[in-house]
């Protein structure tokens, strides 16, 4: 992962900010899991990359090159929002805190055990998960 230094007007000066995120995965909400699978391998030439769950299958380039598509037929919130990204980091935890930071919000989600990743919402109520890597 590729460390890029921002620089951000606060007052007159300015502060350099480490940004440690990067957009790992689109999830893609569908309804029937294998065709899902089926039009978007097809529709991107992309494959799986490991066979899928119940209700979860990843999708990479082929050729290695790009954003892995999550397709996603499970729903884990009352209010589920059918697409999200997924912003991939070697520190949740200080990442997570420096969104909150900058107007993240924390949403109340269902975790499993041992869950990678932590759910947040944007200024506007977007939900993204930031995931360990």
């Amino acid at each position: 992962m590729q460390t890029v230094s921002l620089e951000l007007p606060l007052t007159p000066r300015f502060v350099k900010v480490h940004i440690m995120l990067k957009i790992g995965a689109i999830v893609w909400g569908v309804r029937d899991l294998h065709r899902g699978v089926k039009f978007w391998s097809e529709a991107l030439n992309y494959e799986l990359r490991r066979e899928p769950d119940a209700d979860f299958a990843i999708l990479v380039p082929k050729n290695g090159e790009g954003v892995q598509l999550s397709l996603n037929a499970a729903v884990t919130s009352d209010k589920p929002k059918r697409h999200h990204m997924d912003l991939f980091t070697h520190d949740r935890v200080g990442e997570a805190e420096r969104l909150i930071n900058l107007g993240a919000t924390r949403v109340d989600w269902n975790y499993e055990p041992n869950a990678d990743y932590v759910v947040l919402a944007d200024p506007d109520g977007n939900t993204f998960c930031v995931v360990e890597v």
